[in-house]
């Protein structure tokens, strides 16, 4: 060795001796069990990093919902961390075929990289992939490979280690504080994000919280990445680890190219898994391809590569008995090898650490296929651009300018905006969307309706429950007109919103509350919100009418309950106060001194009545038989007892409303992502839209068309004399997704207005706040908390 080689070799490795190992720096090996991170320890690890290493550099992109750093970290060879400009640029240009050629393309091709997006632990008791995500850089940065050095000089890799830092710190807290009780290793019981909870990798096309939007609009949308990869835990009691290829159905509008790649980049990483001796590997099982709630990137000209790890109690290992595992589960037989799953694991003990060896495999196979196969992911990341622009059915769709509510109008179209849908402006005002641009596939997803192909366990036997929902039709959901055209519409420039129209004179300029709720309920008029005395005027049939600032009490159970944190979130975003109550406030009574209105979200009646028993005693429990002696005499003296969907049984059952349900008794789907085959053979509405017709004349109803579409999702309907405000026609139920059964509800009762003593009690059947969704049907759940 000369001299100056070993002046460079010796400067190269002091270089990487400064790296902090994770152990040194957290102060216990990575993976050990029984030890949990703390956000901002992780945020202070990967800084660490971008000081100690040329290969790595991190962001703060923005802050979560609870106010803390959100970062991402951008990994490669010094050369191209230099010249990051450059290779967005390159990415930029592949992405939208109308502006480069193929001759250009194919230069690109040549200079570019594969960029990869690897997110980790969105599910914050998912804890795992967060301390892989710590591991994974570290080895990167150190371990100077002929290997790594592929990975560093062909990809650029956009490493999140979280995308839900508030829950990494909700779980950790909870751990700690249960650390050495029965209670160890435990869900938290409250919600682990501020909001949505588990729901949160169902926000990709509605885009309503605030780590989804940093997400999309910082790395999705300026880096297009060829690949991402989501990280997931799944249930124990099965495989170790699952890959794609996904089951059926695939959403149509998802070009095959990827999920052809897909299938390969899949297969790929269950054989390096295989090759390294880990054993429970499936394929082809669990989980479908369905709705964009989970796969933005897939209508993006990108994989979505997800990998489900089985879990432990959090950070505490488990032993599982070999009787214990699973006998069956969507796609696969856990307990017997076949084609998709080779290598049972029949059990034995499984921790912390186990689940990072197999995400260290996925992650390093994911990267360096990502490598070897630079090129043809960049070229068919240019063709599948060349195919959406290339679409001919229809050749758009067209928003017109008359629409009832001018507010979800826009929200609609400012959500495809947001997913880099070009929206032109036409002749007569309308909103004109060609089908002729990149991302036509998501536009069409999120504006046409559904038809989930119908599956059954067996000819003539029961459904098999998809894994998440099968509509997602933006318009029916939004209550906007919007028409599929096959000839071309002319258009000139970007749709703008038009000036909202007039209406009653604020007494001082309070401008975002009003427009708020003018989005809730726009009809011809807007609604007018009073900031001097919080009271709103609402444009009702016979005019403008004052309503008073309702007391609002939303009931929390000690159950993590999403539907809960999905209306917390909506009164906030439109400017409704509102007071949290829990069991012991039900218990205190005199409920009617301090509100007028309580809600109870979407829970099982049973769990209203006696909550939780696996935790430690100040969180057991639910509102026992006094509180429906509460209940009753709030709505007596004149409150108004709002119930969504499930919660409505309670109501019936509880307080002796008088209606029959006649749909089965839904169970909830609980938190883990593993679902089972179920489902009735004689009703079955999976998350799905449904026609229903209005009763106008209704003050539930103000600002809400005679015939709309509902979202059901174990949603009840009853038989009932009590005044319905919205019911079920006799035929043509469906509207968007995939039901079995529809006679049993046709003519049945979807909302009613029962009165009670001076007050009332309202049962939805539906969730009308639906994931952010459903913002047509937000204004019968506003008119609710309003009601006279």
């Amino acid at each position: 060795m000369s001299f100056k080689s070993g002046v460079l070799f010796l400067a190269a490795w002091t270089a990487l001796a400064a790296v902090p190992t994770p152990a040194s720096y957290f102060g216990h090996p990575s993976g050990a069990d029984r030890m949990v991170l703390d956000w901002d320890k992780v945020v202070g690890y990967f800084q660490a990093l971008a000081k100690s290493s040329d290969r790595i550099r991190v962001e703060e992109l923005g802050k979560t919902a609870e106010g803390r750093p959100f970062i991402a970290a951008t990994i490669s060879d010094p050369d191209t961390l230099r010249h990051l400009d450059r290779y967005i640029a390159i990415q930029q240009k592949l992405a939208d075929p109308r502006k480069t050629t193929e001759a250009e393309a194919d230069r690109l091709i040549d200079e570019g990289k594969t960029v990869v997006l690897l997110t980790c632990s969105i599910h914050a008791t998912e804890i795992a992939s967060t301390h892989t995500a710590v591991e994974y850089a570290y080895r990167l940065l150190t371990e100077d490979t002929p290997h790594n050095r592929a990975i560093l000089r062909d990809t650029i890799l956009l490493l999140v280690p979280s995308l839900n830092p508030d829950g990494v710190d909700i779980v950790t807290r909870w751990y700690r504080k249960t650390l050495g009780t029965k209670y160890e290793g435990t869900n938290p019981p409250e919600l682990y994000h501020k909001y949505v909870g588990h729901d949160n990798n169902r926000d990709w096309y509605i885009f309503s919280q605030p780590e989804t939007r940093l997400t999309v609009s910082k790395l999705h949308n300026v880096w297009h990445p060829q690949i991402t990869y989501d990280v997931h835990q799944m249930g124990g009691y099965g495989a170790r680890l699952f890959v794609p290829p996904w089951l059926d159905p695939t959403e149509p509008n998802i070009d095959p190219i990827l999920m052809q790649e897909m299938n390969m980049m899949g297969t790929a990483m269950a054989t390096d898994l295989t090759a390294a001796g880990k054993t429970g590997v499936v394929i082809h099982g669990v989980y479908d391809f369905w709705t964009p709630s989970r796969h933005y990137m897939a209508f993006h000209g990108g994989l979505r590569m997800l990998t489900e790890s089985a879990s432990a109690a959090i950070a505490t290992p488990v032993d599982v008995p070999k009787d214990r595992i699973s006998e069956t589960a969507l796609g696969y037989n856990p307990r017997e090898g076949s084609w998709n799953y080779l290598e049972p694991w029949l059990g034995g003990r499984w921790g912390l650490r186990d689940i990072i060896d197999y995400q260290l495999i996925a992650f390093d196979s994911c990267l360096y296929n990502a490598a070897i196969h630079r090129a043809e992911l960049l070229r068919n990341f240019y063709r599948v651009g060349v195919r959406q622009v290339a679409r001919t059915e229809p050749w758009g769709f067209v928003v017109s300018a008359a629409q009832r509510d001018p507010g979800a109008t826009r929200k609609l179209i400012e959500t495809l905006r947001f997913g880099q849908v070009e929206v032109g402006r036409g002749p007569d005002g309308s909103a004109v969307i060609p089908m002729h641009q990149p991302y036509s596939g998501w536009a069409k997803a999120l504006l046409e309706r559904q038809h989930y192909p119908e599956d059954r366990l067996y000819p003539g036997g029961p459904p098999k429950r998809p894994y998440d929902v099968t509509a997602h039709t933006l318009p029916l959901l939004m209550g906007v007109d919007v028409r599929a055209v096959n000839e071309p519409v002319g258009f000139s420039g970007e749709w703008e919103a038009p000036a909202p129209a007039a209406g009653p004179t604020l007494k001082a300029d309070d401008s975002d509350s009003w427009m708020a709720v003018n989005r809730a309920w726009a009809g011809s008029k807007p609604v007018w919100r009073d900031p001097a005395s919080g009271d709103f005027s609402l444009h009702a049939r016979a005019g403008w009418r004052e309503v008073k600032r309702p007391r609002i009490a939303l009931y929390q159970p000690w159950t993590a309950n999403m539907d809960e944190g999905w209306t917390r979130w909506l009164l906030e975003q439109f400017r409704f106060a509102y007071t949290t109550v829990h069991n012991s406030d039900i218990d205190a009574g005199n409920m009617r001194v301090k509100f007028d209105v309580i809600v109870f979200t979407d829970q099982q009646a049973g769990s209203i009545e006696n909550g939780q028993r696996n935790l430690p005693d100040e969180y057991t429990g639910g509102i026992g038989t006094k509180g429906a002696e509460v209940l009753k005499e709030f709505a007596n003296a004149g409150g108004t007892l709002v119930f969504l969907n499930r919660a409505s049984e309670y109501a019936i059952s509880r307080l002796g409303v008088a209606a029959k349900t006649v749909t089965p008794r839904a169970g909830g789907r609980g938190g883990s992502e593993e679902r089972s085959v179920s489902g009735s053979d004689q009703f079955y509405s999976p998350g799905s839209l449904l026609n229903a017709r209005i009763d106008t004349h209704s003050p539930l109803a103000y600002g809400v068309p005679a015939e709309i579409a509902i979202w059901s999702e174990e949603s009840p309907a009853w038989d009932t004399q009590l005044p319905v405000v919205a019911r079920y026609p006799e035929s043509g139920l469906l509207a968007s997704g995939w039901l079995v059964g529809e006679k049993t509800i046709t003519g049945k009762a979807a909302l009613i207005d029962a009165p009670m003593g001076s007050g009332h009690v309202v049962l939805f059947g539906m969730r009308p706040q639906y994931r952010a969704q459903s913002y047509l049907t937000f204004k019968l759940f506003f008119n609710s908390l309003l009601r006279p």
